[in-house]
């Protein structure tokens, strides 16, 4: 047990530092030039990426994307923005989905996939890497490195 708990710490903090040290690159998220929400809180991205709500401060419903799991930059997106091991994110995910509660974001292979469907899709909302930023998209948060 104490070996799980320890390697449900150890693993997603080399991966962040392993993904960090790779990228000096700061995790941005976007939206589609049109919406109207210039910034979103770390809160409602939580809430958004979490399924606890499924739309926009403003009430405009999102359409919340995301990579597939194992792509590093989800695990670094999602134990940035809660704090919580890749673990603990996944369970409560199964915890949601056997519930009916709610239903995980569209998953993409690829940054440009992102930007694709986000710089297409009004209610769309996605992460990349700063530097993959398109005039396409519009930042509206930043990590703080």
């Amino acid at each position: 047990m104490r070996l799980k708990q320890f390697f449900s710490i150890i693993l997603p903090w080399l991966l962040f530092v392993t993904c960090s040290a790779n990228t000096t690159d700061t995790l941005v998220v976007i939206v589609h030039p049109g919406n109207l929400n210039q910034h979103i809180s770390q809160h409602q991205l939580v809430d958004l990426y979490m399924g606890k709500y499924a739309a926009f401060p403003d009430g405009t419903l999102a359409k919340v994307l995301d990579y597939e799991q194992g792509h590093p930059l989800r695990t670094l997106f999602l134990t940035s923005l809660t704090g919580r091991p890749i673990g603990q994110i996944n369970a409560y995910w199964s915890q949601v989905k056997f519930s009916g509660k709610a239903s995980f974001p569209q998953a993409y292979q690829s940054i440009d996939a992102i930007l694709e469907e986000v710089a297409s899709t009004p209610d769309a909302i996605g992460y990349v890497p700063a530097s993959a930023v398109t005039e396409d998209v519009k930042v509206v948060y930043r990590f703080v490195q």
